[in-house]
């Protein structure tokens, strides 16, 4: 029996999260057969992980409308639009039954350990571009597999390589040993033994964005159940005008008053702000930490460490492909001037597509929150027109790859983590963006730029 041909093996897509299942969707769109590889036992596993969180987008931007056509023949129907889902409900609404309709084009506890071009690595020229991608996996057995795909989309994020404590971007000294008092996410206080965890604590949270914020609210609310309970707020920067993001003047007011509720942990004394404080070492005091600056100033012991200061991408089972990425970012080199957070706001980054996520490796592609790299924000809609595009020129219509058809709220706005405990404030705000990792977005500074696109 004859061995397929290139055009024949599937599009291999890393990741069963939001993006990756849009890609799939679109994959199937346009006649092109994907294999969805999740390492985690369920669609949206990263998500699942932050289900206590409530998104700043409503439904009506985090389904995808391929994704929706696809869902429909089943009876699914979107819930309200105007309303927003936390992590849980985008997980188990929408990302699971997308998955399900997929049906065996979705591999659970498949784990991606390495990609390569059949026969050659990085160094080899020859024939290069000829050759179809060989996927190295490992099951949840621990067996392991080699698939062969006509292309690669990765879109497997960053919710698993969150950066360090350490201001250098390093892990401070005595981090890793500290592991049992360290956590890299917005704690769940609904769950009896996290709620312990730092209950009549004091805790350390480090990071200046929309996470912290929550951290810092959550913790605020315990406070006032259970004495004893203090946040000390790790930032690297002294405290300004921008510091608590845009308050009432946000165009988001749930967002707003993300930042408003941080402010008012500190001024009720249930946070304490530590300023100019760039990490370098953790060290043990006892059953305590001691958190040390690179200035040699010493912070009262804490009980638990919070550290939210971003994710990064992990670029270690790509390291025979031939990406253009650039030295600060992490992101391809063609997108990375639009998404750089020292020249852009989240308002003046606008769609894109396979021209700027093109590789010198042809036919892989990095998507949704891992081709931002390390920049901070991040929307859904943006990740699907980047799979929309993609799976164009995959199908060969470069007309339709090279096509914007993504319309963002006027407003541009980033989304990030949120505190919607109250359905009906969550509704009063209006436009939004989500992110599928909420602990790396930023809070906007008043009153956004207007712009066609957005970040």
């Amino acid at each position: 029996m004859n061995a397929p041909t290139i055009d024949q093996l599937p599009v291999v897509v890393i990741g069963a999260g939001p993006v990756g299942l849009a890609a799939a969707a679109r994959l199937v769109e346009r006649g092109l057969e994907p294999l969805v590889l999740e390492s985690g036992p369920a669609a949206g596993t990263a998500v699942r992980a932050w289900s206590h969180v409530r998104l700043f987008s409503p439904w009506a931007e985090v389904v995808d409308p391929a994704a929706e056509k696809l869902l429909a023949p089943t009876g699914w129907v979107r819930p309200d639009s105007a309303t927003y889902p936390t992590g849980g409900d985008w997980a188990g609404k929408y990302l699971q039954p997308l998955a399900d309709v997929l049906g065996d084009r979705v591999r659970y506890g498949a784990t991606v350990t390495g990609i390569a071009r059949a026969g050659r690595d990085r160094i080899v020229d020859s024939g290069r571009d000829e050759q179809p991608f060989t996927v190295h996996l490992q099951s949840a057995d621990g067996r392991e597999e080699l698939l062969t795909a006509r292309a690669v989309i990765d879109a497997s994020g960053t919710w698993s390589t969150p950066s360090p404590a350490g201001a250098d971007g390093l892990p401070a000294l005595g981090e890793k040993t500290a592991a049992d008092r360290i956590s890299y996410q917005v704690p769940n206080l609904s769950d009896p033994a996290v709620r312990s965890r730092y209950a009549g604590k004091r805790t350390a949270v480090i990071g200046s964005g929309a996470s912290a914020f929550t951290a810092l609210a959550y913790l605020a609310d315990l406070a006032k159940e259970a004495d004893g309970t203090h946040a000390a707020w790790i930032l690297r920067r002294g405290i300004g005008a921008s510091t608590y993001g845009g308050g009432e003047a946000d165009e988001l007011p749930a967002r707003g008053a993300l930042g408003l509720r941080a402010k008012e942990a500190v001024e009720a004394g249930h946070a304490s702000a530590v300023t100019g404080f760039r990490t370098q070492a953790v060290e043990r005091d006892g059953d305590q930490l001691v958190l040390v600056a690179e200035d040699r100033r010493r912070l009262d012991p804490v009980d638990e460490v919070i550290v939210l200061t971003g994710f990064r991408p992990d670029l270690s089972f790509l390291s025979e492909l031939r990406l253009g990425l650039d030295d600060r970012l992490q992101a391809p080199t063609a997108l990375a001037p639009l998404i750089d957070p020292n020249v852009h706001s989240c308002g003046t980054v606008y769609p894109h597509g396979v021209n700027e996520l093109s590789h010198p490796e042809q036919g892989v592609y990095l998507v949704g929150m891992k081709s931002y790299g390390r920049a901070p924000t991040f929307l859904a809609m943006t990740g699907y027109e980047q799979v929309r595009s993609i799976a164009a020129a995959l199908a060969g219509d470069q007309e339709a790859a090279e096509r914007v058809e993504l319309t963002l709220p006027e407003t541009g706005v980033c989304g990030g983590a949120g505190l919607f405990d109250d359905p009906d404030a969550a509704q009063s705000s209006e436009g939004g963006g989500c992110c599928a990792a909420p602990a790396t977005l930023q809070i906007g500074i008043g009153t956004p730029a207007t712009a066609s696109g957005g970040c």
